[in-house]
């Protein structure tokens, strides 16, 4: 072949070659149309720009994603929370207790999530905030504001926080009613604090992995948490308070512990179930305290099987004129279900109780009966109880078989203390539980008789107080002036 026919030969393959790229885009004709086509790949080539293909419609609406429409739609309500603690330092070494001195302290800084509930109405854990000096709030716009505490609930880890700002972002809710396993669950927060400059919360994906979790506490951890929705939706350190949301964008959980060995996320993840949340919401809004019920009895574990499981739980005490009581329940009683909740030890038992609310109606399966029993649920003797205010600043209650029942007290009769001052818990010692039972030589039956006898002391003296305390008794001095 010659020099000039092997040239137009690779010619014609460059050509082919161009064709086929541009085939898709145009018909690209093997003739006639070769030539042309040819001149529009050089022209393309010798172009300064090439403008890549604009993603399509169909792209844009495939990556957005149920993760995203429900990241979206409740982001905005998400907070940083600042806050300022005091600490007191302790010597760790005998160089620094050389050096420190006593009662030293210092500021100390924190972070955690919340969540907009209603307008200017924050909801956190109680252990984001317990201790706080200060409590400042980073909205995801950016701007800072500060907090009050309306209260909190150690016992559930929820505390509440209002802001004075107004027509903020409120996040949608919804409920574990009709949670599913292996459904989507998204973490939302704001695990780095303030160690970035960017306000926005991080979102992290996973799914429902568990419900009605009982979580108890290990190493420095201190309570128990019951009932918790577990997820493997990655959940870290600053995280806690944020909200756990679900695939239709409404709030199911409020983040609030990880178990790890490593300080890290390990996909074992624990929300506080949304339901809950909300019901401590309102009654600190409405009450300043949180208003639980009481039916009267006490369980203890059963018997474990050869594989160590177990099934129910026990009835050990019942309260005199209880709902339980009311209901013939006896101690013995193996309880089944609560709610239609499996009960596999007492954790599963206190989980339902820390749910439930006066006039709730509850639903117990009992071993040997054929149908359910149906109770309703009261206030705490010790809430409804007639309260006599001694000394200007102790509140006192009568000791009754209900109160005895409800708080667990050694005592048949006595004044329960239910407030005292802090300035009366330094001089006297008392302290708020416990029952004073006598006062010198003469024993004390009901809040009324102490009452008496205080009003019935004349000028100045010492008197000698016995009390209960955590099912010991001890005697304490208290000295008046009239």
């Amino acid at each position: 072949m010659r020099r000039s026919e092997a040239r137009s030969a690779l010619r014609l393959a460059y050509v082919s070659a161009g064709c086929l790229l541009v085939a898709l885009a145009s018909s690209c004709a093997p003739e006639g149309g070769v030539a042309r086509e040819a001149e529009r790949v050089s022209a393309a080539s010798d172009s300064p720009q090439v403008q890549a293909p604009r993603a399509s419609a169909e792209l844009d609406q495939s990556r957005t994603t149920a993760i995203v429409l429900a990241a979206s739609r409740v982001a905005p309500a998400v907070v940083s929370i600042n806050v300022l603690r005091t600490q007191t330092l302790q010597p760790r070494t005998p160089w620094e207790s050389f050096f420190l001195p006593p009662g030293a302290q210092r500021r100390a800084a924190s972070f955690g999530s919340g969540v907009i509930v209603q307008d200017g109405i924050i909801v956190t854990n109680n252990h984001v905030i317990e201790g706080a000096d200060q409590i400042r709030v980073t909205l995801s716009s950016g701007t800072d504001v500060a907090a009050e505490l309306v209260g909190a609930d150690p016992l559930a880890d929820i505390a509440v926080l209002r802001v004075q700002e107004r027509n903020l972002p409120v996040a949608p809710v919804g409920s574990v009613d009709d949670l599913m396993i292996g459904e989507w669950a998204i973490a939302i927060g704001n695990p780095l604090g303030n160690y970035i400059g960017d306000t926005r919360p991080t979102v992290t994906a996973g799914v429902v992995s568990a419900v009605d979790r009982n979580i108890a506490p290990s190493g420095s951890e201190e309570g128990f948490y019951l009932g918790m929705i577990q997820t493997d939706a990655s959940i870290n350190p600053g995280n806690s308070g944020g909200p756990l949301v679900n695939a239709d964008g409404e709030v199911i959980g409020i983040n609030a512990s990880i178990i790890s060995r490593s300080g890290g996320s390990e996909g074992l993840g624990f929300a506080i179930p949304i339901d809950r949340a909300l019901r401590i919401v309102d009654d600190l809004l409405r009450f300043g305290e949180v208003r639980r019920a009481w039916i009267g009895i006490e369980v203890e574990p059963v018997e474990a099987d050869a594989w160590g499981r177990t099934r129910g739980v026990r009835i050990s005490r019942v309260a005199p004129d209880s709902p339980a009581d009311r209901a013939a329940l006896d101690p013995g009683d193996r309880l089944l279900a609560a709610d239609r909740r499996p009960l596999t030890g007492p954790l599963d038992f206190e989980g339902v109780m820390l749910d439930l609310r006066a006039g709730d109606e509850l639903e117990l399966a009992v071993e040997g009966q054929s149908r359910a029993i149906q109770l309703e649920a009261l206030a705490f003797p010790s809430v409804t109880a007639e309260r006599v205010v001694v000394l200007q600043d102790i509140e006192v209650i009568t000791v009754t078989p209900q109160v005895r029942a409800e708080r667990g007290l050694t005592s048949e009769a006595g004044a329960l203390i239910l407030g005292i001052s802090d300035e009366l818990v330094g001089s006297t010692g008392l302290r708020p539980g416990d029952v004073i039972v006598g006062i010198n030589r003469t024993p004390i039956h009901s809040a009324d008789e102490l009452a008496q006898v205080f009003d019935g002391l004349a000028g100045n003296g010492r008197l000698a107080l016995t009390f209960e305390r955590n099912g010991g008794y001890g005697v304490r001095p208290l000295y008046y002036r009239r």
